[in-house]
């Protein structure tokens, strides 16, 4: 399943560990995988592990602490509302909710058109700028009222093309 040039990418992570650290990578490897093919899955996990020398299970609990890893495909925009409590007492659950009715899906669901997912996160560390997003787990957006998430939305369908 992981293609040699794959390996060749894992190996320059490793390459900046001490060789007793190669496990160090894994996270970096992860991304990888993810980047490759859009999602972590069991199989891929088991990969990562078998070529860092760790555990299936140590894997797959980094897989499932960050929220950075897909573990099924998601839309093309991958949307991580925050709902922990000081983005909660500034309106992130009615973000959230308002993005779902938008988009016309559940907490944590792809948009029938595949482009959206929603999910909620935890503390993305914009308390002040609350409620705050993430858009690929890279674009912050923080202020996010109604209109701001409207127009987020409109912006990003507009440049699928």
């Amino acid at each position: 399943m992981i293609s040699d040039a794959t390996k060749s990418r894992f190996a320059k992570e490793v390459a900046k560990f001490p060789l007793e650290q190669a496990q160090s990578a894994v996270l970096a490897c992860l991304a990888i995988v993810q980047q490759e093919q859009g999602c972590v899955t069991d199989e891929s996990e088991h990969e990562v592990a078998a070529y860092l020398g760790m555990a299936p299970i140590a894997v797959h609990e980094v897989t499932t602490f960050y929220n950075m890893y897909n573990q099924q495909p998601v839309g093309r925009y991958k949307v991580n509302v925050c709902t922990n409590l000081p983005c909660q007492l500034r309106d992130g659950q009615k973000a959230l909710d308002h993005l779902c009715h938008r988009l016309g899906v559940d907490e944590g669901g792809t948009s029938a058109d595949g482009l959206f997912t929603v999910q909620k996160s935890e503390c993305l560390g914009a308390c002040a700028d609350a409620p705050v997003l993430l858009v690929n787990d890279r674009q912050m957006c923080s202020y996010m009222t109604d209109d701001r998430l409207d127009a987020l939305v409109d912006t990003l369908k507009a440049h699928t093309g």
